[in-house]
């Protein structure tokens, strides 16, 4: 059974393993290999630090086993990551991780949760409630440039305060 937990500074490097894998095996039919290769050699960012220190990271573990994490960025609603073990991928587990970070954002009274979509995960996301607003290309740290979409996710109005 999949257990969500909030993640620490010290799960970073698990974290950052799992999400290199996942880029390499879950973005290789929508990216250049020459993409993949430079997107997957990067270390964590620094943001990595705040928005996991700001309690906004969730991993997804079943028998103690890191199988997906997601975070959101508590200062602006952004859904900055959710990354699923490919050897996981299709039982639920990136669904469980996107209701966590919903619940979490009208914790902290968001109306509404936005992210920048890998290709790949564009159908996911459309299918949980996510409305494509824009094709974006993200210019990586190391330079590259990265489709993706602009997708935004209007969140229960009853369930939040005014304000965000």
């Amino acid at each position: 059974m999949i257990e969500l937990k909030p993640a620490f500074i010290d799960d970073i490097p698990r974290l950052w393993a799992l999400r290199t894998r996942a880029v390499r095996v879950s973005c290789a039919g929508h990216y250049s290999p020459a993409q993949i290769d430079i997107w997957s050699a990067t270390t964590a960012p620094e943001t990595y630090l705040r928005l996991i220190a700001s309690q906004g990271a969730l991993i997804a573990e079943e028998d103690g086993q890191l199988r997906g994490y997601a975070i959101l960025d508590l200062q602006t609603g952004e859904v900055d990551a959710i990354f699923v073990d490919p050897d996981h991928s299709g039982k639920g587990i990136g669904k469980h991780l996107l209701q966590g970070i919903e619940a979490l954002a009208l914790q902290h009274a968001f109306r509404r949760v936005y992210l920048f979509s890998s290709l790949n995960a564009v159908a996911f996301y459309q299918a949980a409630g996510f409305i494509a607003m824009r094709d974006e290309e993200y210019v990586h740290p190391s330079g590259i440039i990265l489709r993706s979409l602009y997708m935004e996710k209007v969140l229960p109005e009853s369930a939040v305060t005014p304000g965000r």
